[in-house]
């Protein structure tokens, strides 16, 4: 903190000096940050701007006590050039620091790791070296894959790629489930968060060493604004911060199971349509598709679903509980529905107010499957062991430890698997992801014919160009109120 004071006051003891970067920002009052669209670097969803750099951003120019404005590109092509020319101030698009762009730019501190996996379409011959490769392959145009395959090439000279501009790295991945593309190559992070949603994406292996990610800036910027990085990113780290942002986009898409996976597509499209009305009817406040999500955790949408422990039903609702709430038969689905809908709602209301969402939620899910009081519990055993009660990321660390005798003798409530909690929330938010991604999918395909219903019941009128506007603008409103 002393060092990045005196870089940032230095210049202020010397009038004649020019401002410094970090000086020129504070005195504008504007943060320009540079990104590329993406679910997650910067997207508007229902709630407005959302994704991880997009947060990590918008706390710095907190921070710094500025406005953020952001810019986003489709290309790094379009993106590096502005930087180059100090049209932004920064660039937070979750690049990975390669000696290729370290010669032309300055970076940040780190603040994640990630590994390059190729990628190919289950069902394919899987190739595990680069030598095993038959096919095409296509990455982005000038990304951190590209500079890989060419490092590659010196020790592989058939080695044979295209680059792109006109398709991101997401696009690219669906090229290859639909058999238009052999092979690209995909950061991890963004391919375990692609994978809830095409499991058929499967990895051939990893291409060189862990990359370090970090913010970029132009090769001329002095040390003033790298100073007031490493200081927001140390407090970051030291308060969770940072461990809980990186929770909230991808610590729950870590663990990937085909099976599970394609499970549970094939019982959207085949059981939940039976259920989808009740799910939307009792959720209230609550996304129904968290509920619909919880649901599946519970029973696997089987309405005579019944565990050794006696709970039962779509919602898996004890007896005493279900008396409680009212409920008459467990086994009826509508009635499980309301039931556990109204079961969570009350979790969710005694947490205390202090605690923000997402965590809320993830609370009282795991509250849901082990009870309130040894979550409790496991919120007291963080805070003694210097975490914060109050962060689901610090506290689904403690849960396992109630298993311990030596841990769970000293809590109000004593032994409990609190291990099973942990997953059982990560396995909720995959499938919540997994279900939001596809029913917007289904709404997308949905409006679509509407639309071509619309134009088909009314041939003589030709459509103007506004009207088709006003149309994909409806359409694309829609996605986006879908989404959370």
């Amino acid at each position: 903190m002393l060092l990045m004071l005196s870089i940032i006051l230095l210049p202020a003891c010397q009038p004649q000096s020019e401002p410094n970067t970090l000086q020129k920002i504070l005195n504008q009052g504007v943060l320009k940050v540079g990104t590329r669209y993406g679910q997650t670097t910067y997207y508007i969803g229902a709630e407005g701007p959302q994704g991880f750099e997009y947060e990590l951003a918008a706390g710095f120019a907190d921070y710094l006590g500025v406005q953020l404005e952001i810019f986003p590109y489709y290309n790094l092509d379009e993106l590096f050039p502005k930087i180059q020319s100090r049209n932004l101030d920064i660039v937070a698009a979750g690049l990975a620091i390669t000696p290729e762009r370290a010669e032309h730019f300055r970076f940040g501190p780190a603040y994640q790791q990630i590994s390059q996996k190729l990628v190919f379409k289950q069902g394919q011959p899987w190739p595990k070296t680069i030598e095993e490769l038959n096919g095409n392959i296509k990455v982005v145009a000038g990304s951190s894959h590209a500079e890989m395959l060419q490092f590659e090439q010196n020790e592989y000279p058939e080695l044979q790629w295209q680059e792109t501009n006109d398709a991101d790295e997401a696009e690219l991945l669906e090229q290859v489930l639909d058999g238009e593309l052999d092979y690209t190559i995909a950061d991890s992070n963004i391919l375990s968060v692609i994978r809830r949603r095409h499991p058929e994406l499967s990895i051939a292996f990893t291409l060189g060493e862990e990359q370090q990610v970090a913010w970029l800036l132009s090769p001329d910027v002095d040390d003033s604004l790298i100073a007031a990085m490493i200081d927001y990113f140390g407090q970051m780290q030291q308060s969770g911060e940072l461990t809980a942002l990186e929770d909230k986009y991808y610590g729950h898409v870590q663990q990937f199971n085909y099976v599970d996976t394609r499970l549970f597509i094939k019982a959207v499209e085949d059981v939940l349509p039976k259920y989808r009305d009740w799910f939307i009817e009792y959720s209230d406040d609550l996304d129904w598709r968290l509920l619909a999500a919880m649901s599946y955790q519970e029973s696997h949408w089987n309405k005579r679903a019944r565990s050794a422990t006696g709970v039962r039903g779509l919602m898996m609702l004890t007896l005493a509980t279900a008396r409680d709430l009212g409920i008459k038969s467990r086994l009826d689905p509508k009635q499980s529905i309301q039931g556990g809908a109204k079961y969570v709602q009350q979790l969710i209301s005694r947490i205390p107010e202090r605690i923000k969402e997402p965590d809320r939620t993830w609370f009282a899910l795991a509250a849901y499957n082990l009870g309130w009081g040894h979550v409790e519990d496991a919120r007291i055993l963080t805070e003694k062991q210097g975490g914060s009660p109050d962060l689901w990321v610090d506290v689904k660390q403690r849960l396992p430890l109630l298993r311990q005798k030596k841990y769970y003798k000293t809590t109000k409530y004593g032994y409990a698997r609190g291990n099973e909690a942990t997953a059982y929330v990560a396995n909720i938010r995959r499938y919540y992801d997994t279900l939001k991604w596809l029913e917007d999918q289904r709404l997308a395909e949905e409006l679509k014919q509407q639309q071509e219903a619309q134009m088909n019941a009314s041939p003589a009128t030709e459509q103007t160009p506004a009207d088709t506007t006003e149309l994909n603008g409806d359409a694309q409103q829609q996605a986006a109120d879908s989404t959370s």
